[in-house]
């Protein structure tokens, strides 16, 4: 099930290939990558999901995946894990299919707290390399 969450994201067109972070909440999903930033819903059905992505360039550089700016992307994917898999299509250019991937971003558990202070670090104290006789 496509959860509410942080995703790496990435993407790939016959024209080339893609990486970017989404964010997916209370059926919304919005994000960014280099040049384009995203928003739109999606509805999600157990381990299937849909969604209306809304692509508009905040950043003049290389072209799109789709050769076209401003687009509207219809997504079906599935999720039946912590890694969703996406196909879809942009509205605005017909045929061209984009393919991707979602991976769920896991927050890290705290560091331990120190339960003494760290020693100060004194050279002294390092093992004595033997003599050599040259």
């Amino acid at each position: 099930m496509l959860k509410d969450g942080t995703y790496a994201a990435w993407f790939k067109t016959p024209l080339g290939e893609g990486t970017g972070i989404a964010h997916v909440a209370d059926g919304k999903i919005w994000g960014r990558d280099s040049i384009m930033s995203y928003s739109g819903s999606v509805e999600i059905d157990e381990d299937r999901f849909t969604a209306i992505v809304t692509l508009k360039r905040h950043t003049q550089g290389h072209a799109t995946l789709f050769g076209a700016d401003d687009l509207t992307l219809r997504l079906e994917g599935t999720c039946p894990g912590k890694i969703a898999t996406y196909v879809g299509t942009a509205d605005q250019v017909p045929g061209v299919l984009l393919e991707g991937r979602l991976i769920l971003s896991e927050q890290q558990p705290p560091a331990p707290k120190a339960i003494a202070p760290i020693p100060k670090f004194d050279p002294a104290k390092l093992p004595k390399l033997p003599k050599r006789s040259r």
